[in-house]
């Protein structure tokens, strides 16, 4: 993610396939652009990646589940390290 940049927050809504049954979801850009990166980090396809956030959530929308996946993977992978408020 680049921190140097403003952000964009407007949300797009876009349409992938998990499990076999075609979905959309409504993301911003950074959270969509991690997301891919994730993905590709991990060997994975964006539409693998998103079904194992989706079998894991216990609550909430998918859309949801997908930002708190990406924090969460930023946090544990230490990327906001050195970031101040």
């Amino acid at each position: 993610m680049n921190w140097g940049t403003p952000m964009k927050s407007a949300v797009v809504k876009r349409s992938i396939v998990i499990g076999g049954h075609k979905t959309s979801v409504s993301l911003e850009e950074a959270f969509w652009s991690d997301l891919k990166e994730i993905a590709h980090n991990q060997q994975a396809t964006l539409s693998k990646l998103v079904g194992q956030i989706d079998d894991k959530r216990q609550q909430g929308n998918l859309s949801s589940a997908i930002r708190l996946y990406v924090l969460e993977h930023i946090r544990s992978h230490g990327l906001l390290r050195g970031i101040q408020e």
